[in-house]
This record gives structure tokens, sequence and C-alpha cells, in this order.
């Protein structure tokens, strides 16, 4: 009986905890200098995967009468009817204490940004019913990580945090307009907004413009660190992988565009990379 919950967490596709993961990493080790403290590393490595597991429960929860009529979700445990709406919710509780437990051994503001973070997540899943923009809701929801970690590091929220959190928001919106627009046919039927349905025809020039925004903000921490070509060879990687993803989704074609969506891995692991070497030192 155990297989259907590690369905509703996504064990089977992990994709969402590494686009979960990447920028918490990056946001680490800028705000530790390279040198982030392991425990804290540790922590927020099982939160992330906690968390994206909990966010995985309550949309399973609030889509329980949508995924059923969407191809790439029938055969989600609440759509086939494996697990009951109670079960689901019981999961998000008992992850969402677990997450709870872990960053209960940070300072206070970080608990404070974690209960924020929280409800962040519980309110995503419901907005793609009233607005065309839920991916601006999960961009918020992804890129919370961020702040928390500068505040489990440094006890503050320095301006980079900020400014990282803008282009990790716009990295989000891209990559979840092209999960959106995988889906688009049977979200049109059955009512469910989102930015792919809003963009129309702009939609793969909106997703380019995101990822060119995401990357020049990028580009300008890199710049006011003093980072040396290695973090700009690590950005023109994710470019690459940007420019590809475009390739990708140029005929609209369902599975092509979830193929562009998931390839965004390699994106956040570049930009990681370009930090990694960037703080090694300049030049």
């Amino acid at each position: 009986m155990i297989g259907p919950y590690l369905r509703l967490i996504r064990m089977d596709r992990p994709i969402g905890t590494f686009l979960l993961l990447w920028p918490t990493l990056w946001a680490l080790w800028l705000a530790g200098d390279g040198s982030p403290d392991p425990t804290v590393v540790l922590i927020f490595v099982a939160g992330t995967f906690v968390m994206r597991a909990a966010g995985c429960a309550i949309n399973d929860y609030a889509d329980r009468h949508i995924d059923a009529h969407v191809a790439r979700t029938s055969n989600r445990p609440l759509a086939t009817g494996e697990l009951l709406p109670w079960q689901a919710l019981a999961t998000f509780g008992v992850l969402l204490a677990v997450a709870f437990a872990l960053v209960w051994q940070l300072n206070a503001l970080t608990i404070w940004l974690s209960v924020a973070g929280a409800l962040v997540a519980v309110v995503y899943p419901f907005t793609k019913r009233v607005t065309h923009l839920p991916q601006l809701v999960l961009g918020v929801a992804f890129s919370w990580g961020i702040p928390m970690a500068y505040a489990a590091v440094g006890g503050r929220l320095p301006v980079e945090a900020l400014v990282l959190f803008l282009a990790n928001f716009a990295w989000i919106v891209a990559y979840d307009t092209q999960y959106a627009m995988a889906d688009r046919e049977d979200d049109v039927l059955i009512g469910v907004k989102s930015t792919a349905i809003l963009f129309g025809r702009w939609d793969n020039l909106a997703v380019g413009l995101l990822h060119l925004a995401a990357l020049a903000v990028l580009y300008g921490i890199g710049w006011q660190r003093g980072f040396g070509w290695h973090y700009d060879l690590g950005l023109l990687s994710a470019a690459a992988f940007a420019v590809y993803q475009q390739y990708l989704c140029r005929n609209r074609d369902r599975d092509l565009c979830f193929r562009a969506f998931l390839n965004n891995n390699w994106f956040g692991a570049m930009v990681f990379a370009g930090i990694v070497l960037g703080l090694l030192g300049p030049g």
C-alpha cells in the first residue's frame, strides 16, 4: 500500500525536488561565501525534499477533481481512487510537521519565514482556478528557500537575497509556463488557468524573455561580487540549455514541452556550478 503514497509525493519524479533545491543551494553558497555550515546545508536539503513532497500532497488534494481529465496526471493516486482525499491531507500534515521539526533547529527569523513559506505552498494549488497567473504564486513558493537560506546563514536578509529571489522568480515562471504548455489543451477544456494560456502564441517569446531576465540578474550578482570567467561560463552554459528548450518547444508539441521543462534541471545545475567556481576566486 506504500506505492500510492510514494507516487503521491512524487518519489518517482524527483525533478521538482531538484528545481526547488538548486536555488536554495545558490543562496546557501552565496550567503556562506562558499563555505556554508554543513549542518545548515543538510537541514535545507532534507527540508527541500520534505516540503516538495508536502506540496505534491496538497496539490493533488486541490486537483483531485481535475487530474483525471488531464492526460499527464490521470494516473495520480487520488485521480485513480487508490488514495482518498483525507489520506492526502494526512500525508501533508505529517510532512509539514517534519519540515517544522527541521527548521526549528535554526534561528527565529528562519522559523518565521518558514511559516510564511508554508502558507504560500498551501495557497498555490488553488490559484489556478481564479487567475491565469498561478505560475507567479509558484515563483514565490519555489523561491522561498532563498531568503530562508540567507536568514539561516547570516541571521539577516541582505539586498542580494532579494535580487537572487527575483532572478529565481523569473526562471520559475519560465519553466512552469513550459510545464503548463504541455497541459494546455486539457486545461482549456476543463477551465484551468495558466500563463501558457494567457501568453497564447507569444508563449515561447515570454519564456525566452524570462530566461534572459533571470540570467541578466544573475550576471549582475556575479559582477557585484567580482566573480571571474568561471562564473560567466556557468551562466553561458545555462543560457545554452535555455536556447535548447526554445528549440524543443518550437512546435508546442506536448511531450517536447515537457522535456523542455525537465531540462531546466541542467539550467539550475550550471548556475550552481558557476557560483561555486566564482566563489573559489577571481580570474
